[in-house]
């Protein structure tokens, strides 16, 4: 056998033993009797600009704080 067919033969073994393990484990599993808590918090209030801002965002969610049409090439995230 070959390397890949080795692989294949590992992962069909693996897939028929989730099936058989799905249909003797029965339905789904009970739950707690207790009911979830919910935390309620209140978002902050966002503070209003005094200028308009930039807003650009950048790849890791984070906005511009230069004013809107800045000058500059580079954008100031925070």
């Amino acid at each position: 056998m070959s390397k890949m067919d080795n692989l294949r033969a590992m992962r069909e073994a693996r897939y028929a033993e989730s099936q058989a393990r799905a249909k003797t484990s029965g339905a789904t599993p009970a739950k707690s009797q207790r009911p979830p808590t919910l935390a309620v918090v209140p978002d902050p209030p966002e503070p209003e600009p005094t200028e308009a801002l930039c807003g650009h965002r950048n790849m890791g969610g984070r906005t511009c704080t230069r004013e809107s049409g800045h000058a500059a090439k580079s954008h100031r995230y925070s």
